[in-house]
């Protein structure tokens, strides 16, 4: 982990998960996200401390295990705040609730682990308790009420609203709740004027119009491809499967859940704009291209 200063009042840790940080007056500070588990929010607390600052509260843009996983030991030994908006609240006080979402049922053990389950915190909403210097936008898609955060230097933290050329190029598949938010979210990110951008899975910049289009690109490239496979009549198995062959990937008990929700999610996509349908064939949901 890193420190880096981008601002008068805002730096921000460089990790896998970047984490962000306000400083709110000489000593005290607020934090954006707080990492994947216990360990990085140890670290985090570690890099604070050295700078002589104190943590007086937690933003989590969302409440994905990787961007809380830190919450917990950090409130623990600091008594900070933690600010969540609507239903990210709920997940972040109840974190049972990812892997119960994405699995549709009481999570089997493979998924109970701190990739997709973070351990609880008490949290507050975030409206009317946004200390000054900072404003929260909404960001949906990636996750029901994602947030990203702008501080009074003009930094633009983006939460898992973009993701980096490397990671598309590598896995090609990230996790979408909802494909047409997402999609809007991406026109909306052009509308900012930022001097700095930070999202949380790639490299700091001071343009995101590249990432925009990669991003975009690769949401159309796989939809076209789930569009083809129905073609044929298929099932959500099967098409699961020849997503992963077709990018030469390994499923496994995360990315089968991940990525299972996430075709689901385009698979929603594309019926609701009437481009595929559905029907129940000896006791199986086969979807096909809409006649």
């Amino acid at each position: 982990m890193e420190l880096i200063k981008v601002g008068e009042r805002t730096y921000y840790i460089k990790n896998a998960t970047n984490i962000g940080i306000y400083k709110t007056d000489n000593t005290n500070v607020y934090i954006i996200d707080s990492g994947n588990d216990k360990e990085a929010g140890k670290k985090i607390l570690k890099i604070i401390n050295e700078q002589g600052w104190t943590i007086k509260g937690i933003i989590n843009t969302h409440s994905n295990a990787d961007h809380i996983g830190g919450n917990k030991v950090i409130q623990d030994r600091t008594n900070c705040e933690i600010l969540c908006f609507n239903i990210e609240k709920s997940f972040t006080e109840f974190p049972i609730l990812e892997p119960s979402f994405l699995y549709g049922g009481y999570p089997f053990k493979d998924i109970r682990n701190k990739f997709l389950l973070a351990k609880e915190s008490a949290v507050k909403n975030i409206d009317g308790n946004l200390p000054e210097g900072l404003e929260y936008f909404t960001l949906k898609g990636h996750f029901f009420d994602m947030i990203g955060i702008k501080t009074s230097d003009n930094v633009y933290f983006l939460a898992d609203s973009l993701f980096s050329e490397e990671t598309i190029n590598k896995y090609h598949l990230f996790f979408i709740y909802d494909v047409k938010e997402y999609l809007n979210t991406l026109e909306f990110l052009r509308t900012l004027n930022g001097n700095l951008y930070i999202p949380s899975h790639c490299e700091a910049t001071n343009s995101i119009e590249n990432l925009i289009e990669l991003n975009k690109n690769k949401i159309n490239e796989i939809m076209d491809k789930i569009f083809n496979f129905c073609k044929n009549n298929i099932t959500f198995e099967d098409i699961l499967k020849l997503i992963f062959d077709e990018y030469k990937l390994t499923i496994n008990a995360n990315q089968f859940v991940l990525i299972g929700s996430t075709i689901k999610s385009y698979l929603s996509y594309l019926y609701d704009n009437d481009r595929i349908e559905f029907i129940f064939e000896n006791n199986k949901m086969i979807w096909k291209q809409k006649e």
